[in-house]
């Protein structure tokens, strides 16, 4: 699984070379079209156009490894999340996706934070449960999202621990 830079990341690497000149894009002026949200088109390119149901249902439920970008893996047929990623393998990674309808959806354990399972959050775009928790390395759950639409889930033992993640589903 590919890496990707996050906002925070980069905004402290480049630290003193981001100056107002290299932000003047951002103030507006531009033709509307709202580009592809940041990134060179790349599967998993994080995006900072964070559609505010995903970026209020992860912030305030604490998400590991959310840092306020979308990971666009739009044209793909399949999408891995890992399941138990972070320090103490409490996370999903990546936390937040945008995918085609007719995407699959692979979330594949790490084996690290014990036990996880998958399970959609109330009032997402449909409902599925990967059953019992489990946390041997390897193990898959998948799942196709054939609508447009907003996909909230969690790790029902870690849930308080911040092991959230969402997925857009754009048409």
């Amino acid at each position: 699984m590919t890496r990707r830079l996050s906002r925070r990341r980069y905004v402290v690497g480049t630290g003193a070379a981001l100056t107002t000149g290299a932000l003047a894009g951002c103030s507006g002026g531009g033709d509307g079209s709202g580009g592809d949200g940041g990134g060179d088109g790349s599967a998993g390119e994080p995006a900072d156009d964070v559609p505010g149901e995903i970026d209020d249902y992860l912030t305030e439920n604490e998400a590991r490894l959310y840092e306020g970008t979308i990971a666009d893996y739009t044209g793909q047929d399949e999408v891995v999340v890992d399941v138990g990623a972070g320090e103490v393998g409490f996370a999903f990674d990546p936390a937040a996706i945008r995918i085609d309808a007719g995407t699959t959806v692979v979330w594949e354990w790490t084996g690290e934070g014990g036990a996880h399972n998958v399970t959609s959050a109330e009032g997402s775009a449909s409902d599925f449960d990967s059953g019992d928790a489990v946390d041997e390395e390897g193990t898959t759950f998948e799942q196709t999202f054939e609508e447009a639409g907003i996909q909230l889930y969690y790790c029902t033992p870690h849930q308080t621990n911040g092991m959230h993640g969402a997925i857009e589903i754009v048409e």
